[in-house]
């Protein structure tokens, strides 16, 4: 028997493998930017998605046949409450890799938020802190996230570390220890216009075949047996199915990050007259209250899942230009 060709995948799905489920509804944020400035800055925020609107802006990007003509494309609406800064994480470099050298809390935290952390009460004081900050490579504010201010019924706090990059170390501690037990609010981290990363876990599909899955071709009707499936699954020496075969299994529920997401809103229901609400609230999530933003386009993950928002890593712009817009269609 010679080697026999299966069918394709129409696009390259190979790319994203593993496509296993995603261990936790949270997303991990591996790798982040670092900013040419004096000043530090915390890179990171979140929220959920509430539903999607169109928007209508003036396309203000240069040398593009649309370039000043009016443009119609889709927004995402996340809501995004204030995170609360509970602590200061510092992180050590060796031959090993990286080490969580200290972690400082804030002292006055919310019951339902100090359950998801373990405090330590004698290595964990700002003293011991600063004096090991000559052999910390990283500085991490510790953030949480209560689902409930944004309008959700899930009781348990997202807690998640946020990178802080600009300046020294000493300037970094120094910044985020000022905001130890504070709440910061999304327009004191991204502004209108700018572009960030997005990180989520996608809508869950449960099992797909090959077809579905993978895009592959289906087979002639007069073929064999079965239509929707590979014509092989490879030579019949050796006797093992190769990685790189497509197959049937899990689809959806992974993690997956989407680069340069531009902010095209940031607002407030309470201080904005902008109507963001349509009659009844976002079908599957209810009314949008508080700060939230609109990005351009779409966004992996469900209706109230946890969005979690990065300052761009990819094409980081020389200036940033605020959208034009003209309305907002709900």
């Amino acid at each position: 028997m010679g080697h026999r060709k299966h069918s394709q995948p129409r696009r390259g799905s190979m790319a994203y493998y593993p496509r296993g489920r995603a261990k936790s509804m949270e997303a991990r944020i591996r790798g982040w930017p670092t900013i040419d400035s004096e000043e530090p800055k915390i890179l990171a925020h979140c929220g959920f998605k509430a539903g999607c609107v169109q928007i209508v802006t003036i396309d203000d990007r240069d040398k593009t046949p649309n370039a000043g003509k009016q443009l119609v494309s889709l927004g995402t609406v996340l809501v995004t409450p204030p995170v609360l800064i509970l602590g200061i994480r510092g992180y050590s470099k060796d031959h090993n890799g990286m080490h969580a050298e200290f972690d400082v809390y804030a002292e006055d935290i919310p019951k339902n938020i100090a359950k998801e952390v373990s405090l330590k009460s004698k290595e964990g004081s700002l003293d011991n802190a600063e004096k090991r900050l000559g052999r910390i490579k990283e500085i991490y504010a510790i953030v949480a996230v209560s689902p409930r201010d944004a309008g959700l019924e899930q009781k348990k706090p997202y807690v998640f570390e946020a990178f802080v990059s600009g300046g020294d170390i000493h300037k970094q501690f120094t910044h985020v220890k000022e905001l130890l037990g504070k709440e910061i609010k999304i327009n004191q981290i991204f502004e209108t216009g700018a572009s960030v990363d997005v990180a989520a876990i996608t809508k869950g599909k449960g099992w797909q075949g090959v077809i579905q899955r993978m895009g592959a071709k289906r087979k002639q009707h007069k073929s064999r047996k079965t239509v929707r499936e590979l014509g092989s699954l490879g030579p019949i020496s050796p006797q093992n199915v190769m990685y790189t075969v497509p197959r049937a299994g899990q689809m959806g529920f992974h993690q997956r990050v989407e680069y340069d997401k531009r902010i095209m809103l940031i607002g407030n229901t309470e201080n904005d007259k902008l109507e963001i609400n349509p009659s009844g609230g976002y079908k599957h999530f209810g009314l949008v209250k508080g700060d939230f933003i609109i990005l351009k386009g779409s966004v992996p993950g469900t209706y109230r899942r946890l969005i979690k928002l990065r300052s761009q890593i990819r094409n980081i712009p020389s200036k940033i230009s605020k959208p034009n817009i003209l309305e907002v269609v709900i």
